[in-house]
């Protein structure tokens, strides 16, 4: 048979053939088709995927995800299932989901070996990034995202973080002169300082300055466009239930996210405020490089190397969307996580003065301010310190990744499955969802030993501080807050350095008090990300009491 010889019918006469059957009927055929479609993939779904028992649902809308989202204390709920189920447990999720959830060392290193290719972003993950920070590191996938880290990676050297020493240290002694003003002001030889709101500022004008050249001048009071938008997530932080149930549902339906709420008018106006900054920086900077054709030191800067890449001749080329998108990301996560991690610590050692006292002995007997290699290797217990930190509150604690391609997991310890027979591996069929809670994991006390849920930087300082399955776990320094593999984040010396380096600062000038006592209750709030909170407090509020150490 000839196939040119087959009739194709017009637009026209297919219109009139769905007028004759009628919109209800083809509706139905429609629906029949979706439904037939999906009835397949589940089917396939259950013969490929290893099937694990887990907890009940307690919703048949969202299966046990609300109760995850209302929680506290998300990690301990993992960490309870894992006791109960295994080290690899399935839970209900919305519209009839089931997530796998990974709670074994092993099976998390060979995910995380995988992921950008096998395990990807979820569509609701990628129209978040892509509404707010737009398509640089963290929406990127596959070859794609190792172009654009291949890109960046120099401006993340040890070299280059050297050089960028020097501004950590002079974001520091800003913050260090504010508070001298503060406390010579008052009566009582001591001043409550919101803390969180100081950190958000340190963390600002630092990335403004090392990625971008630019001083933002937030710890100097200036109030540009970009210090008041990432304030407003700051002014409201309680999620209503309304919004809890708005943003479950979208992991069903991203399109969702469209929806003019609240919160995505801000990150929108987020989105717009760090484009137009990130524009103008731009700009600047290639003007600069119009005048100074010999790049110099900024060659292996931020960027510097954003505009190299512009280039249509670049062996690493971005287009300007891309370029656009990594400066929001640098800049969104420059203010986000390290400030974050810094509240915490003055929050852990207002809370256990043994520590601070301690800590202040080691910088005080070191004397001058240290050099970045000296920050590195010549002060121990600052090191416990800062990895206690990042080890029990991870500014980011848990994602989700949809699997690419069918995969097997190995595990470290065999788990039951619903049939009874025990497996050291799992079979995971294209389209399921893993969830890693990086809490969970860090926090284990069957990973961490008994004593994993107290704030002790002792164990990062004997060998067996750190045993057992802790060692297994990989990632930097046994912990997954930087997570692992090709998403590595890129920026963990920076902000490992910069939280160093400010810490030491503070801690050496000043004595750090819970306002209300060592008993202060804290909470966790929404910001762009979890924050703390004082309970009681608006916003993201952290009022410590501070004096000078003499």
């Amino acid at each position: 048979m000839n196939i040119s010889t087959i009739p194709v019918p017009s637009p026209s006469s297919l219109w009139t053939t769905i007028r004759s059957v009628g919109p209800f009927n083809v509706a139905c055929s429609f629906t029949a088709l979706w439904a037939f479609v999906k009835v397949l993939r589940a089917l396939r779904w259950r013969l490929k995927t290893t099937q694990l028992p887990g907890p009940p649902s307690t919703s048949l809308i969202y299966g046990v995800s609300y109760d995850l989202a209302s929680s506290h204390d998300s990690a301990a709920m993992y960490e309870c299932w894992a006791t109960e189920y295994g080290v690899a447990y399935m839970i209900p999720s919305v519209l009839g989901q089931t997530r796998v959830v990974l709670c074994d060392p092993r099976a998390i290193a060979h995910f995380y070996a995988r992921e950008t290719w096998t395990y990807v972003q979820t569509p609701l993950s990628l129209a978040v990034l892509e509404s707010s920070v737009g398509k640089g590191l963290l929406w990127s996938q596959g070859e794609t995202h190792r172009r654009q880290r291949k890109a960046l990676t120099p401006a993340f050297s040890n070299a280059a973080i050297r050089k960028l020493t020097s501004v950590f240290y002079d974001s520091a002694y800003k913050a260090k002169a504010g508070w001298d003003t503060a406390i010579e002001s008052s009566k009582d030889g001591d001043a409550i300082i919101e803390v969180q709101n100081w950190m958000n500022y340190i963390s600002l004008d630092t990335v403004g300055i090392a990625g971008f050249s630019h001083d933002f001048g937030a710890l100097d009071g200036k109030r540009a466009s970009v210090t008041e938008v990432f304030d407003t997530f700051g002014s409201n932080q309680q999620v209503s239930a309304v919004n809890r149930v708005f943003i479950l549902l979208a992991s069903s339906f991203p399109i969702i996210t469209k929806i003019p709420t609240k919160r995505t008018n801000m990150i929108k106006k987020l989105s717009v405020t760090m484009e137009q900054i990130s524009n103008e920086l731009l700009i600047r900077s290639r003007r600069e490089k119009d005048v100074n054709t010999s790049e110099g030191d900024q060659g292996n800067s931020i960027i510097g190397l954003l505009i190299k890449s512009e280039a249509q001749d670049a062996e690493l080329h971005m287009s300007e969307e891309e370029v656009m998108a990594q400066m929001k990301v640098l800049l969104l996560a420059g203010y986000e996580t390290t400030s974050i991690s810094l509240t915490w610590a003055l929050i852990e050692l207002s809370r256990h003065p043994d520590v601070q006292t301690r800590l202040r002995g080691e910088l005080i007997a070191f004397g001058a301010d240290p050099t970045y290699d000296q920050l590195k290797v010549n002060l121990p217990y600052l090191d416990a310190v800062v990895h206690e930190i990042l080890r029990l509150h991870p500014p980011v604690p848990e994602f989700t990744r949809l699997a690419a391609a069918d995969d097997v997991i190995p595990l470290s310890e065999p788990v039951r499955t619903v049939s009874g027979n025990m497996t050291d591996s799992i079979s995971i069929a294209k389209g399921t969802l893993i969830t890693i809670s990086v809490a969970a994991i860090n926090r284990s006390s069957a990973i961490w030993g008994p004593q994993a849920k107290e704030f002790k930087p002792e164990r990062w300082l004997t060998e067996d501080g750190i045993s057992g399955k802790a060692k297994e776990v990989q990632g930097h320094r046994h912990l997954l807050t930087f997570v692992d593999g090709p998403r590595t984040c890129l920026g963990k010396d920076f902000a490992i350095m910069e939280f160093k380096t400010v810490l030491s600062v503070l801690v050496k000038n000043f004595v750090f008090e819970m306002r209300d006592g060592l008993d202060t209750p804290v909470e966790i709030v929404r910001g762009l990300l979890p924050r703390p909170r004082v309970v009681g407090e608006d916003g993201t509020g952290v009022p410590l009491r501070v004096r000078r150490y003499e």
